[in-house]
């Protein structure tokens, strides 16, 4: 098993190299630029749209319903072990640059719902298709298919063995482990020299279960339950994740300044002896960033296509505040909070891995007793990694669907895989999950990345027309 991660390793180095990271940075820089800041000026117009409604416009759910969705597949585990595990590898300046990648991936998701609406498609069915490999195919024309077809296996293999399943599951199990059993004493079998307890054993059967009577019912059911717990689940870590701020607050000064510092100058803080370097705080803040937010990776868009809307660039103007909820808010507290209350350190030496820096950091920095914060932090991991199991069967279901059409038969059979790989998460060690995640996310950015530059003009002339129209008083808000 080492020398499994030890290759993993390796190639997730190659995968999440400077390319990649060069890619990444230059497509949103442009797209910001081309769309004239869109993520400053139109945030505004963008957090109204969230909750208006258009009245005749076309899709399987609405905008709100469509954010959920997306936000429901994006506001995971990375949210809370992703941001852990960032610091644990890049030091405190992993969040400066986790920050910064949200900022540019606002314009990337934006951009990536805007194009979603413009080349969607309607089944034999009724139901709306969309995403990356609709965009690349009509928008950057016929030849470019095989990118398309690319995507779609990639956002496959994302869904069972990167975001949507292992990750999540994983970090369910061992939030639960760790608050019923920390020791590990109630033990329900062993597999080699690993023991599980019952806590993890009952935590995979009970989400297992959840989800299979969730996802069998598809995109409306996926879209109402997340309706429900997305925005109870983010209150509760926000309300949390702000008091420990405020009780903290002297601390937040040096804590700004060690982030900032550790970004640019990591050896000056901790010294060459730590191993932390520009490169290690850039690639574990980017990489998890986009593992949070999925700005780039092609996603989002899949649900943004079933929104009821006529509008693109309205739809990418709501796709857009999930990325601002995602990293620039929930983020930075879980962010702020391992910082302010020194959790990073035990995290970076190794001492903590995972769910287990922030329920030090949450233990430590909330005016209650450690038990109750880390009850707290444990509903909160167990609401945000189920939603994204859901949203993301959604995801790699529709990347399915492109490659083989609408067999009922198949996807129903990816389906039980998908329910299946749920099942088994909780049994793989979090390295070996994060890194596999990790890999498979790198790959399908790629050729979303590709589309975004290719299509940039369109992007930057949808939204010049949009607001000439505004401007003009033809279109009503």
């Amino acid at each position: 098993m080492d020398a499994l991660n030890d290759f993993l390793s390796a190639v997730d180095g190659y995968v999440w190299g400077i390319p990649l990271i060069v890619l990444i940075m230059a497509v949103g820089i442009i797209l910001t630029v081309r769309t004239g800041l869109v993520q400053v000026f139109h945030l505004p117009r963008a957090l109204k749209y969230m909750f208006k409604n258009e009245d005749d416009g076309k899709g399987d759910v609405s905008s709100f319903g469509a954010l959920c969705t997306a936000l429901s597949a994006t506001i995971g585990t990375g949210n809370i072990v992703g941001v852990a595990t960032a610091i644990a590898g890049g030091g405190p300046g992993a969040l400066f640059w986790m920050e910064f990648m949200a900022l540019l991936g606002m314009a990337t998701k934006y951009a990536e719902g805007l194009l979603a609406v413009k080349y969607r498609e309607i089944d034999s069915d009724g139901k709306v298709l969309g995403g990356p490999f609709y965009y690349i195919e009509k928008g950057m024309g016929a030849n470019w298919k095989w990118l398309a077809k690319l995507f779609a296996i990639f956002g496959m293999l994302v869904g069972i063995l990167g975001i949507g399943t292992m990750t999540q599951i994983n970090g369910i199990a061992t939030a639960v482990q760790n608050f019923f059993d920390p020791n590990r004493a109630m033990v329900a079998f062993t597999l080699g020299k690993d023991a599980y307890a019952w806590p993890t054993v009952i935590a995979g059967v009970l989400v297992t279960l959840f989800a299979a009577l969730v996802i069998i019912g598809g995109i409306k059911r996926i879209s109402n339950v997340s309706q429900v717990i997305v925005p109870f689940m983010a209150v509760i870590y926000f309300v949390c994740g702000i008091l420990l701020i405020v009780f903290n607050i002297t601390k937040i000064p040096a804590a700004v300044v060690l982030i900032v510092k550790s970004a640019f100058c990591p050896k000056a803080v901790f010294g060459a002896a730590a191993g932390i370097t520009i490169k290690s705080a850039m690639q574990s803040g980017i990489a998890r960033g986009i593992f949070s937010n999925e700005s780039g990776i092609g996603s989002a868009p899949i649900a943004a296509a079933a929104a009821k809307t006529k509008e693109p660039v309205r739809q990418g103007l709501v796709c857009m505040t999930g990325t601002f909820f995602d990293t620039i808010i929930i983020c930075t507290i879980t962010g702020l909070a391992i910082v302010l209350t020194g959790a990073y350190q035990p995290a970076m030496d190794g001492t903590l891995k995972g769910v287990e820096v922030t329920t030090m950091a949450f233990s430590e920095g909330l005016p209650f007793n450690s038990t109750a914060s880390a009850f707290l932090l444990m509903i909160s991991l167990v609401f945000f990694a189920f939603t994204t199991i859901l949203g993301w069967d959604y995801y790699s279901e529709k990347c399915l669907q492109y490659l083989v059409g609408n067999k009922k038969g198949i996807i129903l059979f990816y389906r039980i895989l998908y329910i299946l790989a749920v099942f088994v998460g909780p049994y793989l060690k979090v390295d070996f999950v994060w890194t596999l995640a990790d890999i498979v996310n790198g790959l399908m950015a790629f050729p979303n990345l590709v589309a975004l530059f290719a299509l940039n003009g369109v992007v930057a002339a949808e939204t010049k027309s949009y607001i000439a129209r505004i401007n003009s008083g033809s279109i009503k808000e």
